[in-house]
């Protein structure tokens, strides 16, 4: 089961009932996360956040979630937990450091079909703060958390979805830092304004409201991660991407962009679907315009996890990226075709 704003809105309204949350086994702190393989609870100054690192090597990779998600995104199998695939974290630990994290307030969806009676919601392993929260925020806090645990860079920073907004806003305001850089169908910071123009009033009305505030969401879980705010065409988490943009525009750096093949479901009844798919494209190509000589590729098995969906691409586009940092002659100035 694959964790989408959408997945938890269908999940939370459909009367299904709720058990209580799972409890988060909080990891005991460990000294130092600049080495060997740790697992637990960094102070950045009154307050803990779960952070998991393994591997050997520069640059670190250090691996931001989407919007909810917490670091399992990165570690664990959640669409075949009786199989498992070698996911994106341990997989990339063969050849360098890497690095994910929990923000507060994120969390993972446990599948009811292999534990019907179980709770439906893990929480996140970071303590909480209060919500909503900025790119800002969220960049701050990044920024702690690597000096505090003495990660060292320089880093190349892989970002899914609203984590994409993440990754590209310290890019920006720490440019000695970041040496490459991955986006998984991230978030945009023209997509609402993009999205708004394709939509009815009543359609876009119906969008804010559901995106903004999820009240089901916040029965079962109170400390659950906010990031935007109405009205969504002033909303400071995307429009700090874009004052950054036109200030600090990205060094040229090694960038890969993946995009989801296969379609995003309807939220409600009458979503444009094919023109709504057709402004994500356009504005994902437009990510790949960030930087000179970026690649492009269409991840045509994956919804809107493609690390959950088709991990090996997501592992090779980071090595791709790595080996081009430790010797930028590696580096294709071609487009990438789509991936299949």
């Amino acid at each position: 089961m694959r964790l989408t704003p959408v997945l938890v809105l269908l999940v939370l309204t459909l009367a299904l009932p709720i058990p209580a949350l799972a409890q988060s086994a909080t990891p005991a702190a460990s000294p130092s996360a600049a080495s060997g393989d740790f697992a637990g609870l960094v102070d950045i100054g009154g307050r803990n956040i779960y952070l998991e690192c393994r591997g050997e090597g520069s640059p670190t990779v250090v691996l931001v979630a989407g919007y909810l998600s917490s670091a399992r995104f990165w570690t664990d199998d959640l669409l075949h937990p009786d199989a498992p695939r070698t996911m994106v974290l341990p997989a990339v630990a063969e050849s360098t450091r890497v690095c994910a994290y929990d923000r507060p307030g994120t969390l993972t969806m446990n599948n009811p079909d292999l534990d019907p009676d179980g709770p439906l919601l893990t929480p996140s392993r970071s303590d909480p703060v209060p919500q909503p929260r900025t790119t800002q925020d969220m960049v701050d806090e990044l920024h702690a958390l690597l000096a505090a645990a003495d990660i060292p860079g320089p880093y190349v920073l892989v970002g899914h979805s609203a984590g994409g907004l993440v990754v590209r806003l310290y890019a920006s305001e720490y440019p000695d830092e970041a040496v490459g850089m991955v986006l998984l169908d991230s978030a945009h910071e023209d997509g609402w304004l993009r999205f708004q123009e394709a939509l009815t009033p009543e359609q876009w009305e119906v969008v804010e409201a559901l995106t903004v505030t999820n009240q089901d969401l916040l029965d079962a879980y109170p400390e659950a991660e906010r990031i935007w705010t109405a009205p969504l065409a002033d909303d400071a988490t995307t429009g700090q991407v874009r004052q950054a943009r036109k200030d600090a525009p990205l060094h040229p750096m090694p960038l890969v962009v993946l995009m989801h093949g296969i379609p995003l479901g309807d939220p409600f009844p009458g979503w444009p679907g094919e023109k709504m798919e057709a402004i994500t494209l356009d504005l994902q190509k437009d990510l790949a315009t960030l930087v000179p000589h970026a690649h492009f590729a269409i991840a045509t098995e994956s919804g809107h996890d493609i690390h959950q969906d088709q991990p090996e691409l997501v592992i090779a586009a980071i090595r791709e990226v790595v080996d081009a940092v430790r010797d930028p002659s590696s580096w294709a100035t071609q487009q990438a075709t789509p991936a299949s």
